[in-house]
């Protein structure tokens, strides 16, 4: 492994370390908001796994952004799931019924 490779590895874990520790620590009021500005930046993200995807680079480049168009994918509509149901807890009571019917 060469130095960058050692670099790039080490930046990553320090950003999944950096990225749990800021998330688990959003308050749930800040968490609707939080989660609709993450499916737009997810949206960006599936933007760029398609050039990925499409670049025709070489097979490893095409598998790879096949996987990241994946994720992203199921990132946005898992985030929007989430972001209808936390919605849906601050709805009165006569509109869940009317929405039910």
């Amino acid at each position: 492994m060469t130095t960058t490779y050692i670099l790039q590895l080490y930046v990553f874990i320090l950003a999944g370390f950096v990225g749990y520790n800021i998330i688990t620590r959003v308050p749930p009021l800040l968490h609707t908001p939080l989660m609709s500005a993450t499916n737009a930046i997810s949206a960006i993200s599936i933007v760029g796994a398609l050039v990925t995807a499409g670049s025709r680079h070489s097979l490893l480049a095409s598998v790879l952004g096949m996987i990241a168009v994946t994720c992203a994918t199921i990132n946005v509509v898992g985030g929007f799931i989430i972001t209808d149901r936390m919605l849906g807890m601050f709805k009165h009571a006569d509109a869940k019924k009317d929405a039910a019917s």
